[in-house]
């Protein structure tokens, strides 16, 4: 099977549905969504809790209603095609996708252009290096999610949870309201990694204990886990001898952060952020090889999916033009630096034609590195301030998004910064 496609999407999460749908909404003719799982809409499957579409559909939804209408977008389009249970083997350089289907076998895909919306996954007990025994009781907070409300199995009834991630705080609630008794929520930091809603809705309301800057020093059990040692650490994050205790548990849950899935893009050799674990982008989304877009939570981790969302409609829409040939090629790169407290700023770099059309927009995204209150975020191009905005609140969960106005961008010169003003 040899086919030619302006557009291969790899992922059918939010992401690629909306980059899938942004891109026929821009004129792609052949558009063809790759999943590896039984069906669409990535995570949101097993996310059956509500919070979703507030800002993209306007609407409170839950996960699987979100991926609904992400699938709807897609359905009953001839120009749109979708592979379920299609593993994407390589992506090579030529926009040459190789996929293995149960079904149609080996796959071979030409594209115009291809869109990387993988998503991430999550980090392991092996990435943390928790010493004691080796038993059985030790998930990720994602899997336990996928068992529980997919599945229809309880991975344990008294339940530890290492990391304040927001899959780790959300499976805290989910747990409680199955009669499971939730012990403790540990994070090593001195703040947490969650959302504030889901630390007031999912801990505070249900009486679970927070332990700010404590970790797991020692697991315990043989066949089973039994119990846990936990420790203060100190600035370093290092335990803090003679503050050790002990917690019984028959489970214990990690919500220790999120990695892009990113081997296909490193097979690619595209060039990576270090900070933020996924491909360099510019404003149009595109990689650092032409024709090659990305969006998502395989560019960076996302605490929204309605920003997920944005993103990729922006992927979507350019891979769409550059497709039918009607982007600039003569372009100017411009570097965005994340500096004075903000940790990573997404896109990286901006492409300025000669000409810049009236419907461009520059939205950054980006995170700080540590928590803020009453600070001034400033973006700036050497001397000319493109932009400054009061924040009450900053914070490492939670994303800041601002737009550069259309009127600024002939102020921006070889360099963008973005940092706080305290």
């Amino acid at each position: 099977m040899n086919q030619l496609y302006d557009v291969i999407i790899v992922g059918g999460g939010p992401a690629g549905l909306s980059a899938a749908y942004s891109a026929w909404q821009n004129g792609a003719k052949k558009i063809v969504v790759i999943e590896r799982d039984r069906e669409l809409g990535g995570i949101l499957q097993q996310c059956i809790h509500n919070g979703f579409g507030l800002h993209h559909f306007k609407e409170e939804l839950t996960g699987p209603g979100y991926a609904h209408r992400c699938i709807e977008l897609v359905a009953d389009k001839p120009e749109i095609e979708t592979l379920v249970d299609t593993m994407v083997l390589d992506v090579q350089n030529n926009k040459t996708v190789i996929a293995v289907n149960p079904e149609k076998g080996l796959l071979k895909l030409e594209g115009k252009t291809v869109i990387l919306t993988m998503g991430c996954r999550e980090r392991t007990r092996g990435a943390i290096r928790i010493p004691g025994e080796r038993p059985a009781g030790v998930f990720t907070a994602g899997a336990a999610q996928r068992m529980v409300n997919m599945e229809g199995y309880l991975p344990g009834h008294k339940i530890v949870i290492l990391g304040s991630g927001d899959i780790g705080l959300i499976m805290a609630r989910r747990m409680s309201l199955e009669g499971c008794k939730v012990q403790a929520c540990l994070e090593i930091c001195p703040f947490s990694n969650g959302l504030t809603r889901n630390i007031v809705q999912c801990l505070n309301d249900y009486d679970i204990p927070l332990y700010l800057s404590h970790t797991i020093v020692a697991i315990h059990g043989e066949e089973r886990v039994t119990g846990i040692t936990v420790a203060k650490v100190d600035e370093r994050m290092t335990p803090i001898p003679g503050t050790e205790f002990d917690i019984e548990c028959d489970t214990v849950l990690l919500s220790v952060g999120l990695i892009p899935e990113n081997e296909l893009s490193r097979g690619l050799d595209l060039e990576m952020n270090p900070l933020t674990n996924g491909p360099v982008v510019d404003q149009h989304r595109e990689t650092s090889l032409d024709g090659f877009f990305a969006a998502g939570n395989v560019v960076h981790v996302h605490d929204l999916v309605d920003f997920v969302s944005e993103e990729a409609e922006i992927a979507g829409k350019y891979a769409a033009l550059k497709a039918q040939e009607k982007m600039a090629t003569e372009n100017r790169t411009v570097t965005v630096k994340a500096i004075d407290g903000v940790r990573t700023c997404v896109p990286q770099k901006l492409t300025m034609p000669a000409e810049i059309p009236a419907d461009e927009k520059v939205k950054l995204f980006m995170r700080v590195a540590a928590p803020h209150r009453k600070v001034k975020l400033e973006v700036k191009s050497g001397d000319n301030v493109l932009l400054s905005r009061p924040l009450p609140v900053a914070k490492p969960s939670e994303m800041i998004a601002v737009e550069i106005p259309a009127a600024k961008f002939a102020q921006i010169g070889d360099e963008v910064t973005v940092g706080l003003v305290l």
